[in-house]
């Protein structure tokens, strides 16, 4: 089988910068191709981050005009990954975060910024670089939407083309008379093209001409068809339904592997599972609750946010504290949420533990020392954090939503004798079903027998990127196929 060629073309990949889980997509994706006989390349902005993690960088391409100033194109290595940088210091040298300054307000250029992304791999796919020319581009998410786009208007011979949706709610929309000075043709601005309700939409483009449609989980890419999650593009995927794939997530089991994990006081596994207690008990320390292995911890790590269904849980503690159990809670994000739940942790002193902002050894810490992880959020397009709670064995608390959906097995009473649950679900994603799952978990935790069976169901459920990347390598290969035939 010869080798495929697929440039990957993203805003943010893991280490090197991430504000979400399309970057640890980003950056796990090419290793878990590799032995599927892929080679993905990755192109990415040069962000300060970015350029100072280089380890090897060669121009191989120069533009002299790259919306509003020179720019380079460099070949380049960091943290294992091979690498495309876009190097121009008037679109991506500057303090903040890839997407927002200092202040927290968008960069106003993000339409330039995000379509040079495009452009660059748009070129990329039509031999810009005589020694690398995919023979598929995927674009990930409207950062990289244009690319598609791009292609689709060049004229030439192109490679195949997918867009990856990780959440169709962020979507890219800027002033339409932008079209011509970001180098599309007037026939471009039409419900065929990148026009979208007025504006010109960067998701929207690669919706309407890439050649697959790829989601994060099956039943996401089941729930965007529907109004209720489609965010207006339901009509458009429903015209395109027979290229729309789902494509589970995986996680990065070096990076979260609880048997090697630097970032919690005993590291664990199955063979050693005691040493969990150890987790529980310096979680409790931290957080300033009562130091209790009998307790039942509950833990989030999460955004605060509406989509996250954080405000779900803020009128659900009520519930937590009548159980008796304990909550730990790593998140920011809304400022109503955040002082909902710093007040609750100061009424409540010793129960409720919360910290604001996020911290990468906290989040493992909860991993590894709650036991049971709340995802009460109203959609997911996958989630990893559930992901990591299987691993660690945190069973997973989740609304019946897009990946949780997918990816944890409820514990009701026909997987409970067929052994095979490995946390609970909870539908319709509202207040009293969020304390209904939050009740059973604790009649659960009550037989601890049944609790070590499901935690070991957790521990031992595949989360790998197997799976995903032997779907990815299939896509790819068929898309190829069919564009050859």
């Amino acid at each position: 089988m010869s080798g495929l060629k697929v440039l990957s073309v993203v805003s943010e990949i893991y280490p090197l910068v991430k504000t979400g889980g399309l970057a640890d997509v980003a950056g796990a994706l090419p290793a878990a191709l590799a032995p599927h006989n892929v080679e993905m390349r990755t192109l990415i902005p040069g962000y300060p981050a970015v350029m100072a993690a280089l380890e090897t960088a060669e121009p191989v391409y120069h533009f002299d005009h790259l919306f509003g100033g020179p720019g380079r194109l460099l070949a380049a290595r960091a943290a294992g990954l091979d690498l495309f940088v876009i190097d121009a210091a008037h679109l991506y040298d500057r303090p903040g975060g890839p997407y927002a300054g200092p202040d927290g307000l968008d960069w106003p250029d993000n339409a330039q910024r995000f379509a040079a992304l495009g452009a660059v791999a748009s070129g990329i796919g039509l031999g810009l670089v005589p020694g690398f020319v995919p023979e598929v581009v995927q674009a990930h998410d409207w950062q990289a939407g244009l690319a598609p786009a791009y292609l689709h208007y060049s004229g030439g011979r192109r490679p195949g083309t997918v867009v990856t949706v990780h959440n169709i709610a962020f979507q890219g929309k800027f002033a339409p008379e932008l079209a011509p000075t970001l180098g599309f043709p007037p026939e471009a601005m039409s419900i065929h093209g990148i026009e979208y309700y007025g504006t010109l939409g960067y998701l929207k483009a690669a919706l309407k001409l890439s050649d697959r449609i790829t989601t994060v989980s099956p039943t996401y890419a089941g729930e965007i068809l529907q109004p209720e999650a489609g965010m207006g593009l339901e009509g458009l995927l429903n015209d395109r339904e027979h290229v729309v794939h789902g494509i589970l997530n995986g996680l990065d089991e070096a990076a979260w592997n609880p048997a090697a994990d630097t970032l919690i006081p005993a590291p664990f596994d199955l063979k050693r599972i005691k040493a969990r207690d150890a987790n529980k008990a310096a979680l409790q320390a931290a957080f300033g609750l009562e130091p209790n292995p009998e307790t039942l911890v509950f833990g989030v790590v999460s955004r605060l946010s509406w989509q996250k269904g954080l405000d779900l849980l803020a009128d659900s503690l009520g519930t937590i504290l009548e159980l008796g159990a304990q909550l730990v809670l790593l998140g920011s994000g809304d400022a109503d949420l955040a002082a909902r739940f710093a007040g609750a942790a100061e009424v409540n002193p010793g129960r409720i533990g919360v910290r604001l902002g996020y911290d990468e050894a906290v989040a493992h810490l909860i991993q590894a020392g709650s036991d049971a992880l709340v995802v009460p959020s109203r959609f997911e397009p996958c989630g990893l954090t559930q992901l990591s709670a299987l691993r660690y064995g945190a069973l997973p608390v989740v609304a019946r939503v897009g990946g949780l959906a997918d990816t944890v097995i409820d514990v009701n009473e026909v997987a409970r004798t067929a052994g095979v649950g490995t946390g609970v679900q909870f539908s319709p994603v509202t207040v009293p079903a969020l304390q209904l799952a939050l009740r059973r978990t604790h009649q659960l935790w009550q037989d601890q027998k049944l609790w070590k069976k499901l935690q070991r169901n957790a521990m031992t459920t595949d989360v790998s990127w197997d799976r995903a990347a032997r779907d990815y390598a299939t896509l790819f290969r068929d898309l190829v196929a069919e564009r050859n035939a």
